[in-house]
């Protein structure tokens, strides 16, 4: 049986710091979740508002497409499953 991934970065999933994220945020009666490594899931969140989400974001193809989650995803390519490291609100999320 193949490991499941994280529809983010395609990583193996593994058994810790995984989350679930909604691709149509709660805050606007999302309910389909989906399992996502912790840092993938904060990534997102401190690039993306949820109205950012909800309108322009709401496809695992358009999060990848993004210039920051594209960065993203080629720093975090080699680090094993249960890599975690905190993510920083990023400057352009703080100035709105």
């Amino acid at each position: 049986m193949d490991a499941e991934r994280c529809p983010l970065c395609g990583r193996v999933l593994g058994t810790v710091n995984i989350d679930r994220h909604h691709l149509v945020p709660k805050t606007f009666k999302g309910k389909e979740q989906f399992p996502i490594h912790k840092i993938c899931h904060r990534k997102i969140h401190s690039v993306f508002t949820e109205r950012e989400l909800l309108h322009s974001y709401h496809t695992w193809e358009a999060l990848r497409a993004h210039p920051d989650i594209q960065t993203f995803i080629a720093w975090v390519a080699n680090k094993p499953a249960g890599f975690y490291v905190r993510t920083d609100t990023s400057a352009r999320k703080k100035s709105r």
